[in-house]
């Protein structure tokens, strides 16, 4: 017997008669359990697709800050899945602690699905890693380098302890952006000389505080909002298409530099309403985000790539991907664009996960992604504080957004507060230090 068909059968054996801490039992062969850590939109979206994958799997333990949340995607997912979600009061965790209790109920040997705020993920995911879960960790994964540096730590650990770990950068199993790829790594635009990441929208919304609701509480239902939670516009939205240019590209920046503002924005949070970040590979080559959420502006949302010999058209937002033998993009000099079946990658994502998990194939993505975050860091440091700032530089940095997360309680105050007017602080370029 091979170690892989050892491994197999064991965790066959296993999943079929284990009693998990909570007193759940698993009494169906090769059943998988899951438990959702973040119970928002994309948690519950994510669950629904592990709930969607070959093989019997079930949900079990669900965890959140927020009962309304929780129960919120509960029902939305039991009407979905009758059959295959199976979490009684006493398997609902609330309260920041909640995702100890969660991954419990699973490990060793379950799929945890986290997608709470990204400044929670090294958190979560070191535990899961620690008690021996599988991962799904939806984007993004961290907000500041002291955190993309556990996450590196914590996948190092999953790969000695042969654990699965998937990342939320859904656009690299997207078929048709795939198959872009590879014709482009094999030569059809000849060398890369410049890519675009562009993410240009109408505004993001800012939820109304609630009544008698907590600053922490408040901010954390509008994370999107503040750069402790989310890692500001360029790190929580434009990291696809940041990832998908390194992709292309076959490499990571080195160096950045940018700027950013608030022309717009009225709401009183922390966001800029425009980003623009130029960044180099180590070759020279350039890619140029920007990123907007503004009214009556120009939208577009994807990726453009120049070789030396054509130009393409993907990323995130671009459901064909379209490549060219001119820079210009004109349908008469159209080469190739995807005619394949259709592709629905944040099911495909979680299909390769539970694959892998069933047959024993090496997978982990957080190396890459956490590059790929890495980058959006890289470019929210240079706009914010108006410097070109290195990778080393970056990546070094000791600056916690929200130092001491590990201590949070529903009591706590907040990183940020807003000032007697109801605003909060705001990077300034030339006078933030990212350091």
């Amino acid at each position: 017997m091979t170690r892989r068909e050892f491994v197999r059968e064991a965790t066959a054996i296993f999943v079929a008669g284990v009693s998990f801490s909570s007193g759940y039992h698993i009494a169906e062969q090769n059943t998988i359990p899951v438990a959702l850590v973040g119970c928002g939109g994309r948690g519950t979206g994510a669950a629904a697709n592990a709930l969607s994958t070959k093989g019997p799997t079930k949900l079990v333990a669900m965890a959140d800050v927020f009962e309304d949340r929780l129960q919120s995607s509960l029902n939305h997912l039991k009407q979905m899945f009758p059959k295959q979600v199976d979490v009684p009061p006493e398997r609902q965790f609330l309260g920041f602690d909640a995702y100890k209790k969660a991954i419990d109920c699973v490990a060793p040997g379950g799929v945890v699905i986290l997608a709470t705020p990204p400044a929670f993920r090294p958190i979560h995911l070191e535990y899961a890693v620690a008690k021996g879960c599988h991962v799904f960790a939806e984007k993004s994964f961290a907000v500041d380098a002291p955190g993309i540096r556990r996450v590196l730590k914590a996948g190092e650990e999953a790969k000695k302890k042969n654990l699965k770990i998937a990342t939320g950068l859904h656009m690299r199993h997207y078929l048709p952006l795939e198959e872009a790829v590879a014709r482009i790594h094999d030569g059809i635009i000849g060398e890369i000389v410049v890519c675009w990441a562009y993410r240009m929208h109408g505004p993001v919304g800012m939820r109304p505080r609630r009544k008698d609701e907590s600053e922490l509480a408040h901010q954390i239902r509008n994370f999107h909002c503040f750069t402790w939670l989310n890692g500001g516009f360029i790190v929580d939205w434009l990291i696809h298409n940041l990832d998908v240019c390194c992709w292309v590209k076959g490499d990571w920046v080195i160096w950045a530099q940018g700027q950013g503002g608030r022309q717009q924005r009225k709401e009183p949070d922390q966001l800029f309403d425009h980003y623009a970040v130029e960044f180099s590979f180590p070759d020279g080559a350039r890619l140029f985000a920007q990123g907007r959420h503004m009214v009556n502006c120009w939208n577009f949302w994807g990726c453009i790539v120049h070789g030396t010999k054509g130009s393409a058209i993907l990323g995130e937002g671009i459901q064909q991907p379209r490549i060219y033998k001119s820079w210009k993009q004109e349908p008469k000099d159209l080469i190739w664009q995807y005619e394949g079946p259709p592709c629905d990658a944040y099911q495909r994502e979680m299909d390769l996960l539970f694959e892998a998990i069933r047959e024993d194939k090496p997978y982990n993505e957080i190396e890459r992604s956490a590059m790929a975050n890495m980058v959006g860091i890289l470019g929210r440091m240079a706009a914010e504080s108006g410097q070109l700032i290195t990778w080393e530089q970056a990546m070094n940095s000791n600056l916690e957004l929200a130092p001491g997360l590990e201590d949070l309680t529903m009591d706590s105050e907040p990183p940020v507060k807003p000032d007697a007017e109801g605003k909060y602080p705001v990077a300034v370029p030339g006078f933030t230090k990212v350091f």
